[in-house]
């Protein structure tokens, strides 16, 4: 059957970006906007806003379902190409509008809002021409993923709670097929994704397809009911739950696996760099940038990586002479071999996390002056995803409490994994770093919703691995092979400055990826298998962490030169998360304005 091929929208051909209006504040030199202006602007900024984040729940009914947004909670996201065009097309009728509103006499935070609005939609109508939909599929996440973990995070407290649930899976096979028509469009451009990556899918896939309705996470609502519903009804739930997932879910995934394995997975490239593609260093180079929010090159983020991996060796090997050890491989040799480094029990691991992360929460009143009001909890990663993740990864919270931040670990092969890396990453993915950023991101009430719960990873990653050394600053890291798993988590980060530009701009194979690893830390094979597969799955997402680092280091030692003995730790870590995740240089221009406001003379 042919497929209908329908053009992606060429936004630029409708308003080119150099038509918009500078969003930044004019000179001062420009006159006065009347008041009454200045209150119609903001107004109609406002109402923008408010109508852009409708928008999005409305279109993302899982992204509104996790916030506790139950309003569409019965639909699940249309996937097709058609979708796509109508997305840009309604973000060229808010661009227009953003465009016409005149930021002269708006506040700080409302001109943020607009220049990053904007951001958004010119990084939306550039992305458009890679296509990005055409290649929707890796072990890393996609269709097949999304709907297992979503249920995971829904509340279910009403009949009415359960029929939405069921809805969606009566929805499932459609999306399939939409995906599935997507990705056969991307085989015939030669957009697809490497061939070794989807037979990691493919057992994915695989493993879901093959379980029984009750025993599949698509059931995991059935495992417990409130007592306000009563049995008769429980029981007309469990059946209508059970035969959808019998009788359409599992079959989309046999289905779907079927495509994988005959048409999708064949059709895969054999080279695992993005350059292999036709438009693949264009696309990279974009990807960079939107990832970064810097102008950094493929070359100076690799050289930047080689020269961190030297720096980081250094402080490992002082380390590993102070514990008695000539050189870093005689230490390394004896981490491997040293039962006590390593976890004997996948509940051993999940309390080695927990133990770490009672001091630091005690310690966190010297680091900050606002603290999140959000749970949180440390949790295994699903087994349907622990052969192929990360070996942590935070997941936010619910606005208002009812579930709270996660700290997922993964805890396949546990004794394969270490013991002295756990108290880095725990403060990493834990606290302070992702959960109390975005925690109080979600509770800030002066910027608008598209802020607190979007971002940038540069930003967000980039605290995550500035938050490793805050430890050092309270005192932690007592046990000096913690400090040497401090030193191997930044090591990790800039090994991916290299090896990340090194095979989607450089040409690595996956081979000398792994053996860079080797040849500069002790990163246990589990994950080192997973991560340089993670690395080929997302590119350009593995730089974030250390580009964004070295900018909030740069801005603390910025500040501190500047301010001496007015330097607070704790107002400037408040200056850094007020205002949600931001790119790096709308991030330094705000730390600049703050040293400019500690520095100014207190008026008497």
């Amino acid at each position: 059957m042919p497929i209908l091929r329908l053009p992606v929208l060429a936004v630029s051909a409708l308003l080119p970006l150099a038509c918009i209006p500078a969003l930044r504040p004019q000179a001062p030199s420009a006159p006065p906007v009347p008041a009454a202006a200045v209150e119609a602007n903001r107004k109609a900024l406002n109402a923008l806003f408010q109508d852009y984040w409708e928008d999005r729940l409305k279109h993302d009914p899982e992204f509104a379902s996790t916030l506790g947004d139950k309003r569409y909670n019965d639909q699940i996201s249309d996937y097709s190409v058609k979708a796509v065009n109508e997305r840009l097309a309604r973000e060229q009728a808010f661009l227009l509008r953003l465009a016409a509103i005149d930021p002269n006499g708006l506040n700080a935070q409302e001109k943020i809002s607009q220049d990053l609005l904007l951001r958004r939609f010119a990084l939306d109508e550039e992305a458009a021409e890679f296509k990005e939909w055409e290649m929707p599929v890796n072990q890393m996440g996609g269709i097949h993923t999304t709907y297992p973990q979503l249920v995971a995070r829904l509340s279910f407290t009403t009949v009415k709670d359960y029929d939405d649930w069921i809805a969606r899976l009566h929805a499932i096979p459609k999306a399939f097929d939409q995906m599935a028509t997507n990705m056969s469009i991307g085989m015939e451009d030669h957009r697809v994704p490497p061939k070794y990556l989807l037979e990691k899918v493919l057992d994915q896939v695989k493993g879901l397809a093959n379980q029984k309705p009750e025993d599949s996470p698509f059931a995991l609502p059935l495992k417990s009911f409130p007592a306000a519903i009563k049995p008769a009804e429980q029981e007309r739930i469990k059946a209508d739950t059970l035969d959808a997932i019998a009788r359409e879910v599992l079959p989309a995934y046999l289905r779907f696996a079927r495509f994988l394995e005959v048409s999708y997975i064949p059709a895969g490239r054999e080279q695992p760099g993005i350059s292999s593609l036709a438009d693949g260093a264009k696309y990279y180079a974009f990807l960079i940038r939107r990832t970064t929010t810097t102008d950094l090159t493929a070359e100076q983020i690799h050289q930047i990586g080689l020269d961190e991996v030297k720096r980081d060796e250094a402080g490992m090997l002082v380390i590993a002479q102070k514990l008695g050890f000539a050189d870093l491989a005689t230490f390394r040799a004896s981490l491997k071999a040293n039962p006590k480094l390593h976890p004997a029990s996948r509940e051993a691991l999940l309390d080695a996390y927990r133990g770490y992360l009672t001091p630091m929460q005690a310690r966190l009143p010297q680091l900050f002056g606002r603290l999140p009001k959000a749970p949180f909890e440390v949790v295994a990663v699903p087994d349907y995803l622990e052969k192929t993740s990360a070996a942590a990864y935070y997941e936010r919270g619910a606005p208002d409490g009812s579930r709270p931040g996660r700290l997922f670990i993964d805890t396949y092969n546990p004794t394969d994994r270490n013991l002295y890396s756990v108290e880095d990453i725990a403060y990493h993915e834990g606290l302070p770093g992702h959960h109390l950023q975005i925690s109080i991101a979600q509770e800030l009430d002066d910027i608008p919703s598209f802020r607190k719960y979007g971002g940038y990873t540069a930003y967000i990653e980039g605290w995550g691995l500035y938050s490793e050394r805050l430890g050092k600053d309270v005192g932690l890291y007592q046990d000096p092979y913690s400090d040497y798993g401090r030193l191997e988590g930044d090591m990790e980060r800039a090994i991916r400055l290299v090896v990340d530009p090194g095979v989607h701009s450089q040409h690595y194979t996956r081979e000398q990826m792994v053996q860079f690893f080797h040849d500069h830390s002790n990163i246990a094979e589990t994950e080192v298998q997973s991560e340089v597969d993670r690395y080929v799955a997302w590119p350009s997402q593995a730089l974030a962490y250390k580009i964004g680092q070295l900018k909030i280091l740069e801005l603390r030692d910025r500040a501190k030169s500047a301010l001496g003995d007015k330097f607070d730790l704790r107002a400037f870590h408040d200056q850094v998360l007020d205002s949600g995740a931001l790119p790096l240089d709308v991030l330094s221009d705000r730390i600049d304005a703050w040293i400019a406001s500690q520095k100014a003379p207190i008026a008497k």
